[in-house]
């Protein structure tokens, strides 16, 4: 593919490579070794459920649950951990919760044909909600010395987190570019009625993106968890706002059909730099809601003029003819 394919992705790009500019010149701090881990280890959860937003958008689909349902998998791992669960069984536990959940909202979707923002924006205040009431707020404590870091050195552990990431994010991107079931996610958030002719399937298509969706939620749940002594059953506020920014920020169209990993991977670094980089800069960190909720807004808002001035063009060609 020729540059023009990845515009959007150049440009978030030149993004990354300007703001950097700036740091080195204003807040050197920045670039400290200790500074860079955490900061890789505290956006990582993003990265993973972003992949997954990645697929259902690409799909022509919408998930605001991830934040919910990600809240559900943290406590649900801690709490298995205690009862004397080991860490894989109880991380195996959380992406399976996560599927779960992605299956029900992926079945009302695809087959109940009930819209996505609906179905997860319902999901998302059931699953907090019910959370609340049944861990009264309360956190989960005491957590095994086994269950923290995954029983192991923090450098290993860093790196062991680190090497899945990368792992699902390299499987992801070829995936998508080099099976058939990637090219049935393309095409069902391009023309669903054409992917119908071309033999794909595209209840199954969105049924299957949802699960996927829910059960990298699960992983990136047990991943987070690992890092403290203690789970907030309130963890995870505000994770799908900043996960939907990351993927449209890195070029996936709203509407579907368009998109890539490695835009979504660019968006990750771009947006998990800015809200450090205003506390660095001196800027309050309020403003990073504001800068998530307006690329969001910004992208809709492109799309939407993308897909008019394709429908004049259209009009234009077919009288012309």
């Amino acid at each position: 593919m020729t540059l023009e394919h990845y515009r959007r992705e150049t440009s978030v790009g030149i993004a990354i490579v300007a703001l950097n500019v700036v740091l080195a010149f204003k807040a050197v701090g920045f670039f400290t070794l200790a500074n860079l881990t955490d900061l890789l280890l505290a956006n990582m959860p993003v990265l993973i459920v972003a992949l997954g937003m990645t697929l259902v958008i690409l799909a022509g689909q919408i998930d605001i649950s991830v934040g919910s349902v990600f809240a559900v998998c943290s406590v649900a791992s801690g709490m298995l951990a205690k009862s004397g669960l080991p860490t894989v069984a109880a991380g195996l536990a959380s992406c399976a919760i996560g599927a779960c959940f992605g299956a029900m909202n992926g079945a009302l979707v695809a087959y109940l044909r009930i819209p996505s923002i609906i179905v997860t924006l319902a999901a998302m205040v059931a699953l907090r909600d019910g959370l609340r009431w049944v861990t009264q707020g309360a956190w989960v404590e005491n957590l095994p010395s086994n269950f923290q870091w995954f029983g192991l050195s923090q450098p290993a552990s860093q790196a062991l987190t680190f090497s899945l990431a990368l792992t699902l994010v390299t499987l992801t991107a070829w995936s998508l570019r080099n099976i058939k079931a990637g090219r049935a996610v393309y095409a069902t958030g391009s023309n669903e009625d054409a992917a119908r002719l071309a033999g794909i399937n595209p209840a199954l298509v969105t049924f299957s993106v949802f699960v996927i969706t829910g059960m990298l939620t699960g992983c990136a749940a047990l991943l987070n968890s690992v890092r403290f002594d203690q789970i907030p059953s309130n963890t995870g506020l505000g994770l799908e706002l900043k996960v939907i920014a990351v993927v449209v920020l890195g070029g996936a169209a709203i509407t579907g059909g368009r998109g890539t990993v490695l835009g979504t991977l660019l968006g990750w670094v771009l947006l998990g730099m800015i809200g450090p980089a205003l506390t660095f800069l001196g800027v309050s960190a309020y403003w990073e809601s504001a800068i998530h909720g307006t690329i969001i807004l910004v992208a809709v808002a492109a799309d939407s003029l993308r897909v008019r001035s394709g429908r004049n063009a259209g009009n234009l060609a077919t009288s012309g003819a």
